[in-house]
């Protein structure tokens, strides 16, 4: 027997088994898909003309096997292997309500994938719920978190700058990987022409300089190439594979299993405890039990949904843990679809050099003071880079010989900015699991119904004109906009279906993200979000499991699960 099994070797999973094996637990760490060896299997060493189709995916292939994986902007053939074959994975949407599902089963998770940007919740953000009546109260506050924040922060190593917004909090960053001529330009004019906006670097989880913890494990400085999501081989960027799961092994106390695809959860009533789980082998489909003293659900959040609803028992006929009726429900992400993207004037004669990995944010400004006519809000992030023979139909460039050269040379400044909104807690926005479709494992698949209110396609539209107002007024010439709400899933931040909260009778977890109802299952996943706020949501992920990993092994001693 394990002391604990975690469910997911994803962000929040590899955190919760570093977390626990460093304490002294066993832990047996559960992954659905196929191993990824650190380095060996990336393909980032590969300059984009040394990749296969220069990086795309032949159209059948990705018509056939990828149809949705296939619509996220990192996909290509150096990556390939990360993103599910979604012929193989099947889900189902309610009709006229489309979800975006991008998803990676292998050891590691989307954490080989996520675009790094790691920012803080701040106060505004978890009192938001209590304070207009939307979703359940959060069970914690700043203060609660600001610790682990800090925790998380120092390990994964996140580079920034400090800038005293009390909407978006400060850490203890690695040096800014700071901005290039054109942003400098647009910073000035932006923050002179809109008071109350900043443009500031961004905060990503990657070494703009290396501390011991990070060489400790092997890791690098990033080398500025934006590689990142075909792997680095560096260390560079923080993934589990990188650093949380190394930490783990270094103390003897994980066990790794791969291709375990988790059915259930087991609950025994006399006791209400769970008392292990059982798997299907993903290649053989043999069935297997494994049994622990605890059980963390880090299978990201629609699986673990799935995962709950399908433990069913007679103390639990409508899913583990289920007794508030909430497993499935409040599924969010930042709603896409409000950018703005033009031609910079000027600035020919400068350039950068090397590729930052993430482009800078402009943090939330609108309902922090004063209220809008709308709820919540949303974030911005802008970036300008040096266009070239790609963009050509962007800019006038002639024909013959004079326009192949110019062509050999970089072209026009372009500025990007967009925002993502935050979309209202609806318990009607759930995941289910469907009535008569199975995959080829024999669980049912997961069934979601999940689509924009009329507050969050206000925030959307609010973002879309703010984001054209900045470059006008920047001077652009805005060439590309948004066209409203994309579909829910398309930003990769899904969250909330085994939410927090103050209350058993409307929420799933309790402030240690423990169920309420079973008091030896955590949940610290996406679905454990009781909101989603405006920002990347993955550092409060990690700050959550280690704090409910401290929390867990307190209990453990104590004989309280």
């Amino acid at each position: 027997m394990f002391d604990a099994i975690v469910v997911g070797s994803g962000i929040s999973g590899g955190w919760v088994a570093k977390e626990l094996t460093e304490k002294g637990l066993k832990v047996l760490l559960l992954e659905r898909g196929p191993n990824i060896e650190h380095i060996t299997d990336y393909k980032d060493g590969l300059m984009p003309w040394e990749q296969e189709n220069e990086g795309r995916v032949p159209e059948d292939e990705a018509a056939r096997d990828y149809a949705i994986q296939s619509t996220v902007y990192p996909f290509s053939s150096a990556n390939k292997t990360f993103w599910v074959n979604d012929r193989e994975h099947p889900y189902s949407t309610a009709e006229g309500k489309p979800f975006t599902w991008i998803r990676g089963f292998h050891l590691g998770g989307r954490s080989l994938m996520w675009g790094r940007m790691s920012l803080r919740l701040s106060d505004l953000d978890f009192s938001a719920n209590k304070k207009d009546g939307h979703g359940s109260d959060w069970p914690i506050r700043y203060a609660d978190l600001k610790p682990w924040y800090d925790h998380v922060e120092a390990f994964a190593g996140v580079s920034g700058s400090t800038e005293g917004l009390a909407q978006l909090p400060d850490g203890d960053f690695l040096k800014p990987m700071g901005l290039n001529d054109v942003e400098a330009d647009f910073k000035k004019k932006i923050e002179a022409r809109f008071p109350g906006r900043t443009v500031i670097p961004p905060r990503v989880a990657n070494l703009s300089e290396a501390r011991e913890q990070h060489t400790d494990l092997g890791r690098s400085p990033c080398q500025y190439r934006s590689q990142c999501h075909n792997g680095c081989s560096y260390g560079a960027y923080f993934s589990s594979l990188s650093a949380t799961l190394p930490a783990a092994q270094k103390t003897g106390n994980l066990t790794v299993v791969t291709d375990a695809i988790v059915d259930s959860v087991i609950h025994d009533p006399k006791s209400n405890r769970v008392t292990g789980v059982r798997v299907i082998d993903g290649k053989t489909k043999q069935g297997k039990t494994y049994d622990a003293r605890m059980v963390f659900l880090n299978a990201s959040t629609i699986p673990t949904a799935q995962i709950l609803l399908g433990s069913k028992s007679a103390a639990f006929p409508n899913g583990l843990a289920n007794s508030s009726d909430m497993v499935g429900r409040n599924l969010m992400d930042h709603l896409g679809g409000a950018f703005a993207m033009g031609v910079y004037p000027g600035f020919e004669d400068r350039y950068y050099r090397g590729r930052r990995p993430q482009a800078n944010i402009i943090p939330r400004y609108r309902n922090v003071d004063t209220q809008e006519d709308y709820l919540r809000s949303f974030g911005m992030v802008a970036m300008a880079f040096r266009s070239n023979w790609k963009f050509a139909s962007m800019a006038p460039i002639g024909v013959g010989a004079a326009a192949k050269q110019r062509m050999r040379g970089p072209g026009p400044w372009m500025l990007f900015a967009g925002g993502g909104a935050e979309m209202l807690p609806n318990r009607d926005n759930r995941v289910t699991l469907h009535p008569t479709r199975k995959d080829q494992w024999g669980m049912a698949i997961p069934h979601i119904e999940c689509a924009p209110g009329d507050n969050d396609r206000k925030v959307v539209a609010a973002a879309q004109a703010d984001a054209e107002a900045m470059l006008t007024a920047a001077g652009a010439h805005i060439i590309a906009k948004g066209q409203g709400p994309g579909s829910p899933g398309v930003t990769i931040h899904e969250m909330g279906t085994a939410h927090m909260g103050t209350d058993p009778r409307t929420s799933v977890l309790n402030k240690y993200n423990q169920a309420h109802d079973v008091p030896n299952l955590f949940i610290t996943d996406g679905s454990a979000m009781a909101s989603s706020a405006t920002q990347n949501p993955s550092l409060t992920y990690m700050a959550l499991s280690a704090r409910a990993a401290h929390h867990a092994v307190e209990f453990l001693k104590a004989g309280k699960i």
